[in-house]
């Protein structure tokens, strides 16, 4: 069996993905009850990765970094605006999560069929230029990535947090504490009010959808506007969700352990490294705490350009921040980038309240 015991890096990963992992981690002795076939064989395999890091899979050690997109599936096309760098350091003890912002504005090499390529876009659009998602977006968005961090990846991942809501069935509902009053701009434009209650699939999900409703002067500056804000409900339901599943045994009932299983497929796609297993990641599992994580804002600010609103990382002090962001993922060099650009750190909170700066990161829902 590949790496150590107790290291919280996929946990990490998939949690703030939408994916259910930390899950399957702690029912990991039910797992091989189950079979290794059914637990290896419930997530899909896709190439995501031009250029993978190198990795021992025989003995999982740090650091790493996880490359994970959020997807939408409408219509028969597949779309990401949410994409999320995790590291891990060297020890499997520290894990930091990047969240580059959709509308960040960045060089994107494959422009499509209206643009001259490459172009100055926002970094969502580099993922809507072809229904082919597999041949033509997919590459794109990594491409992009890779262009604009430099930043190597051991292994990455996809997930349709739409699909993954869908597990909210197999508890019932899941606690949301919205932190205002918050009116949908969907269906009956229902009003969901302030403070945490325990909500159904189909509530939820279209609470978690919401960001224009986030767009009181405190949300701004608490961090937590528009885009944020979704961010921040989506991060809730993620964890919400995983509490309860836990809380009614999931971890140790294997009948139950089998429904969860079963329930991602289609939802999550992986590309792991040649040799190594859902149960390699699995078992390396048992020690979870779903609120430790240190999450990153991109150095940048807000501004508005030809193609609209935009997240710019301006010449001097920002651009100097974000390439030593890069170099400190790339390097496993992050204590020290937090310790020196604290303005850029945020700890998150369980019911939208923030410290730090401005940055919630979550699986993906692309809506209006």
């Amino acid at each position: 069996m590949a790496g150590k015991s107790g290291a919280p890096w996929w946990a990490h990963t998939m949690l703030y993905a939408g994916g259910l992992t930390m899950v399957v981690a702690g029912g990991a002795a039910a797992v091989t009850q189950i079979g290794l076939n059914t637990a290896n064989s419930a997530v899909a395999e896709e190439d995501i990765l031009d250029n993978r890091a190198e990795m021992d899979v025989e003995n999982i050690e740090g650091p790493l970094n996880i490359l994970v997109l959020g997807v939408d599936k409408q219509g028969g096309s597949t779309r990401s605006d949410t994409m999320i760098m995790v590291h891990v350091n060297e020890g499997l003890s520290e894990v930091s999560m990047v969240s580059l912002p959709r509308d960040l504005y960045v060089e994107i090499p494959d422009c499509g069929p209206d643009y001259n390529s490459p172009c100055m876009q926002k970094l969502n659009h580099a993922a809507s230029i072809s229904d082919d998602w597999t041949g033509v977006t997919l590459p794109n968005v990594v491409s992009t990535i890779d262009n604009l961090t430099g930043v190597e990846f051991h292994m990455a991942a996809t997930v349709d947090f739409n699909g993954f809501m869908d597990l909210v069935d197999l508890v019932g509902e899941i606690e949301l504490c919205p932190w205002h009053e918050i009116t949908s701009i969907h269906g009956e434009k229902k009003t969901y009010p302030e403070g945490c209650a325990y909500y159904g699939k189909e509530d939820a999900l279209d609470l978690i959808r919401q960001r224009y409703g986030w767009d009181d002067p405190e949300d701004w500056e608490n961090g937590l506007g528009g885009d944020y804000g979704r961010q921040a409900m989506q991060q809730q339901a993620i964890k919400s969700l995983i509490k309860e599943l836990k809380a009614d045994g999931v971890h140790k009932d294997v009948g139950l352990l089998t429904d969860v299983l079963e329930g991602l497929e289609g939802k999550l796609t992986m590309d792991l490294p040649e040799g190594l297993t859902m149960v390699d990641l699995a078992m390396n599992l048992r020690d979870l705490d779903p609120e430790d994580i240190t999450s990153i804002r991109v150095p940048a600010s807000t501004e508005v350009l030809d193609v609209g609103e935009s997240e710019v990382i301006h010449e001097g002090e920002q651009q100097i921040a974000a390439d030593a962001l890069w170099s400190a993922l790339q390097d496993d060099t992050m204590d020290q980038w937090i310790a020196q650009y604290p303005e850029w750190v945020k700890q998150t909170g369980n019911a939208g309240t923030t410290t730090g700066t401005t940055d919630e990161t979550s699986g993906g829902v692309t809506t209006d």
